[in-house]
């Protein structure tokens, strides 16, 4: 026997305990369709191909055609031995490669970041590139997304405009960035619906917790007025809402806050109340202005001759408004200089008369009015000298305001 006849057995013994050696299912390999998203690592780069491994029995090819349509920053992120996702276009081309696009891929990747925000419900921003008539798009990478306008946040309700086109309402949204949250994801319809009110509704849960903390009473703010109720008016201050309450809304009695307000308003308010219990905000608009009664005599004094509006007529005399939460009574004796049954047979509600203040009581926040001394002869002759005295102080300040203009300026000798 030669030394080649003991060789050869001894060779096949060894490739028969080499082929025994592989794992289990090294020669299983995954059944690959045309439209099938796989994960792979890069093997190769050059100018005219990239070799992928997709765990196939042959390395995945993307062609030059593929690579021209690539974005030439998304290429040079890539790197040998890093992951890619790849879309399945031919399973097997002339050469025996499995030919795969990376474009068709990224949309795939688009995809799956949508879906984990979907089951996160985390929040993203989103910037609004288009419109149609029932709600705006916005793009996360190359998924088109839909905020229907029921999902849109009341800033943007409020804005509406009713003499609008319909179809063009959402134009001024174009170009604006929003938060957003991922509520329905359908791939096989490639529908994917985003919402701006439910990603607000979380936003300003931290915010509200975050201005309970930081608000102080007394503090002033800035707001937009959100909502009007019969018993307030609700203000967003950035993230939480507060009340005004009816009663704080003017210093003079308000029906309804629609005769101070309107929605959409920006107004300046005072902070009356932090309940971090409760977590309610209270807040005043009437006390960013002075309390009427506590400057009256800033602008009446007694004497005074104003127009009045009657607002009230009762059995003892007629009230009259003489300014925004003043009132003042003219008594029924101060009507006319007869006897007067009831006030109805001189005023009638909504008349404008003019009156004299005959008495002013800060204290009690009372004003006492006459109408039958307006033009009363007692005060005939002040009336008559004060209005010549502001005549003639006005006529002799001119001419010495004219020649302090003339005069020369004159620097004083030095002693």
């Amino acid at each position: 026997m030669n030394d080649l006849d003991v060789l050869q057995p001894a060779q096949a013994a060894e490739d028969v305990n080499s082929m025994d050696a592989l794992p289990p299912g090294a020669f299983d390999f995954p059944q690959l369709r045309a439209g099938d998203i796989v994960d792979g690592h890069i093997v190769s780069i050059s100018p005219s191909e990239i070799l992928v491994d997709i765990g196939y029995k042959s390395d995945a090819v993307v062609d030059n055609r593929e690579l021209d349509r690539l974005d030439p920053e998304f290429l040079r992120e890539l790197s040998v031995g890093g992951p890619v996702v790849a879309y399945v276009i031919h399973t097997e081309d002339r050469d025996g490669n499995v030919v795969i696009s990376l474009s068709r891929a990224q949309q795939e990747q688009d995809w799956r970041q949508a879906d984990e925000l979907l089951q996160s419900q985390d929040v993203f921003e989103g910037v609004v590139t288009g419109y149609n008539r029932g709600g705006v798009i916005v793009r996360m990478g190359r998924v088109r997304g839909f905020v229907p306008a029921s999902q849109l946040s009341n800033r943007w309700q409020m804005q509406q405009d009713a003499s609008v086109d319909p179809e063009e309402r959402w134009a001024k949204l174009t170009g604006q960035t929003m938060q957003l949250k991922v509520v329905e994801l359908d791939r096989r319809r490639n529908r994917l619906i985003l919402s701006e009110r439910a990603a607000m509704r979380d936003w300003r849960k931290d915010q509200k917790e975050r201005l309970l903390s930081e608000l102080n009473k007394g503090d002033t703010v800035n707001g937009i007025i959100t909502s009007i109720a019969q018993f307030g008016a609700f203000v967003d201050l950035g993230g939480a809402d507060g009340l005004i309450h009816l009663s704080e809304l003017a210093w003079h009695r308000v029906e309804h806050p629609s005769e101070v307000v309107h929605v959409g308003q920006k107004v300046q308010v005072y902070v009356l109340n932090v309940d971090e219990v409760r977590k309610r905000i209270a807040l005043s608009l009437r006390k960013m202005t002075p309390e009427p009664w506590s400057v009256i005599h800033d602008t009446y004094t007694v004497g005074q001759v104003i127009t009045v509006t009657i607002t009230k007529l009762t059995n003892f005399g007629a009230f009259a408004k003489i300014d925004e939460g003043i009132e003042g009574l003219i008594h029924i004796s101060e009507l006319a200089d007869y006897r007067v049954n009831h006030p109805k047979e001189i005023v009638q509600e909504g008349d404008e008369v003019q009156v004299r203040i005959i008495r002013i009581d800060p204290q009690r926040r009372r004003v006492g009015l006459s109408l039958r001394q307006a033009t009363e002869d007692a005060y005939v002759e002040v009336d008559w000298r004060q209005e010549v005295e502001d005549t003639k102080s006005k006529t002799e300040d001119e001419p010495a305001n004219e020649q302090m203009r003339a005069a020369p300026e004159v620097i004083p000798e030095m002693a």
